[in-house]
């Protein structure tokens, strides 16, 4: 197959496409747990304490935020619970003094954390805001199965959702804006050099990002699907970063998702260079799928800024058999598709768009 010449396209607002994507049907859940009559019930009120009602809650238990402020940090660290608020009316802010837990110490807002020898597994956070706290608004470490939904995190000071070390996650239909490094971030550790986790199938599917720094940030994983997703106005929409570790991170799917607009200006940090329209970017990838997405007016004038963009990683390693195809791409600049580290047996094909790097690839 050859990709064909952009010669027309439909005018299309991102409100448009932000609908038609919202109409899709959601993502199949991961790990849901089998029902077996009526759940124990915690209801906690605005004013008392969901770490007090965390610590006589049992597995299979479920805690219920009731519509309000709640001021704390939770920790969480029992499998097969699940903390379901009332919708954006749930709110979840700093205390005026953090928690003296493990949560409160990092500066996140709600932690769910496991070890490596015993994960806490199928834990569920639903329907309610996580906001303003000063690193992440939701993050998880060493878990299995575990599933955000419809939770709203925003204007937290790195991540909105953030994940490490994690297995057969699922993501789905929450809202990430303004979030200062990126609104949803699945990597395999924060703390030391090493190869991609296997994520076992842990789905990003359809939720809107919008003014964070980086929309979805996939660091040295393999085996997760993005999809769905509406990402627009942040600096970068969707990166895919890897490195020279072994395994390498790739065999990841990115599919049917609008990355609209992400013309926000991130300036050079001391791990990142100047960020600034930049639509989908592989960095050090094998093996991955770009496919069916929908990447319109991503434009700037550093490194990595254009629509589908292939580049060296950091530390030089090149992108590798990774297949860019059947994308639709209009109006990014300086390219809708950029192959700028230029690595082995990459593919593109029956990608509709105006401009290409190299020339001849539209």
């Amino acid at each position: 197959m050859r990709t064909r010449k952009l010669c027309c396209l439909t005018a299309v607002t991102a409100a448009a496409l932000a609908l038609e994507l919202a109409a899709l049907p959601s993502a199949q859940a991961t790990g849901s747990a089998a029902s077996g009559g009526p759940e124990p019930l915690h209801v906690v009120r605005p004013g008392q304490s969901i770490q007090t009602a965390l610590r006589t809650a049992r597995p299979g238990d479920t805690i219920r935020l009731l519509p309000g402020v709640y001021r704390e940090n939770v920790q969480l660290a029992t499998s097969r619970l699940t903390i379901r608020g009332a919708g954006p009316r749930t709110v979840l802010r700093p205390a005026r003094k953090a928690s003296a837990n493990a949560c409160g110490k990092a500066g996140h807002g709600l932690c769910v954390t496991g070890t490596a020898q015993r994960p806490v597994t199928n834990v569920r956070i639903e329907s309610l805001t996580v906001r303003g706290f000063p690193k992440n608004g939701i993050w998880a470490s060493h878990t299995d199965r575990l599933q955000v939904r419809r939770v709203t995190s925003a204007n937290n000071g790195q991540q909105g959702i953030g994940q490490e070390m994690s297995t057969r996650g699922l993501f789905l239909r929450n809202v990430l804006r303004g979030n200062r490094e990126s609104g949803i971030h699945i990597v395999n550790t924060n703390t030391h050099e090493a190869g991609a986790i296997n994520a076992r199938g842990t789905e990003v599917a359809g939720n809107r990002l919008s003014g964070n720094g980086l929309g979805v940030v996939v660091r040295r994983m393999r085996n997760l699907t993005v999809e769905q997703n509406i990402i627009s106005g942040n600096c970068g929409g969707l990166f895919v970063i890897g490195d020279e570790n072994k395994p390498r991170a790739g065999a990841l799917t990115l599919r049917h998702n609008a990355v609209l607009e992400n013309n926000r200006l991130c300036p050079a940090s001391n791990r990142l260079p100047a960020i600034q329209g930049a639509g989908i970017v592989l960095t050090g990838s094998q093996a991955s799928t770009v496919t069916g997405n929908q990447v319109f007016n991503n434009t700037g004038r550093t490194p990595m800024s254009g629509g589908v963009v292939l580049f060296n990683s950091f530390v030089g390693v090149p992108n590798t058999k990774n297949a860019i195809s059947r994308n639709v791409l209009n109006g990014n600049r300086p390219a809708d598709l950029a192959d700028r580290d230029k690595g082995p047996e990459n593919t593109f094909t029956d990608n509709v768009c105006g401009t290409s790097v190299p020339a001849g690839r539209c």
